[in-house]
């Protein structure tokens, strides 16, 4: 059920920002994966993606149709989409086209960008983000079908320039340009994140709506830097200049899940880690982690896990 990455129960040398941890514990990756450039009428057809998907127009205009979505999503020049959706999607200038499947070109040449059709009024680029498989779910829940960032907002500036980065690397052959474009990747993501959290738009309940929301935000970041405290419901109430009893319906509407279920699974997040890289003992762990006994740990592992710490291990 849980599983996750570093467990550095040390948390000095970490940043106090909830989204940097469960990214880094996520193991999260963001690779620019292709684009091309296409002038005339075209139509091109992708698989359902087994990971989240990101495109980004540079140049020009493309039109996305989502299998199962009411309305199509029109992109302009610096516009960003992110797609969480497992279903299939066309890609066009007009999707009501015949349209090419995606299968038929090569993306992953040296260069990366294919062209097609005679002209280069569209300058596309894609990529996808991948994450430790435990988190899948815990990321995808957390997250719209797609998420549509105009590229004539405020926030849709500092994107602007991470795609003609990208383009460039792309284009140029720079020495070093396949982690030059990871890391303009990881940074175009972060910035999708952070451009929907300040639209406003209502999350689905989890721990991102929870990180953007003014009142928990305090609250996930002192739990996050002390996991192994003896957290109580009146003390984070406190955090959140809340009642305890308005602080605990608040928490599980805007989280999806109780105020100390999530401690909880916090924990056993960094201990799966901690585990899988067989770095700290099982005693250790309950100790740094806030439970008076190695026996009190290992029963809430099991519970929130599934296994055993001792079963857990070997396995991971």
């Amino acid at each position: 059920m849980l599983e996750s990455s570093p467990c550095m129960l040390n948390r000095t040398d970490m940043a106090d920002d909830p989204i940097s941890e469960i990214l880094r514990l996520a193991e999260f990756e963001s690779v620019m994966s292709g684009g091309f450039t296409v002038g005339g009428d075209w139509a091109v057809r992708f698989p359902p993606p087994d990971k989240l998907k990101f495109f980004a127009v540079a140049r020009g205009r493309v039109v996305m149709r989502i299998d199962g979505e009411p309305r199509d999503i029109v992109m302009g020049e610096g516009d960003v989409i992110l797609v969480s959706a497992g279903r299939s999607f066309v890609l066009a200038s007009d999707p009501d086209l015949p349209a090419r499947f995606a299968s038929e070109f090569a993306w992953h040449g040296p260069e990366r960008l294919v062209a097609f059709n005679d002209g280069t009024d569209t300058l596309q680029i894609g990529g996808h983000v991948r994450v430790h498989p435990a988190y899948e779910a815990m990321l995808l829940a957390a997250l719209p079908p797609w998420i549509h960032i105009a590229g004539n907002t405020p926030e849709a500036t500092t994107m602007r320039w991470l795609i003609d980065q990208m383009v460039k690397e792309s284009q140029q052959a720079l020495p070093g340009a396949g982690i030059a474009q990871a890391q303009l990747a990881h940074l175009l993501f972060v910035q999708v994140l952070r451009a929907h959290m300040a639209t406003g738009d209502v999350l689905p309940p989890g721990w991102l709506r929870a990180v953007a929301d003014p009142r928990l935000a305090p609250v996930l970041r002192q739990v996050h830097a002390a996991p192994g405290r003896d957290w109580r419901l009146d003390e984070m109430a406190r955090l959140a200049a809340m009642s305890r009893t308005v602080f605990a319906g608040h928490f599980r509407k805007v989280a999806g899940t109780a105020p100390l279920t999530y401690v909880t699974e916090w924990r056993m997040r960094l201990a799966c880690q901690a585990l899988h890289r067989g770095s700290v003992p099982v005693a250790t762990l309950a100790r740094d982690l806030g439970y008076g006994s190695e026996s009190a740990f290992s029963h809430a592992f099991k519970r929130v896990v599934g296994v055993s710490p001792a079963r857990y291990a070997p396995a991971a």
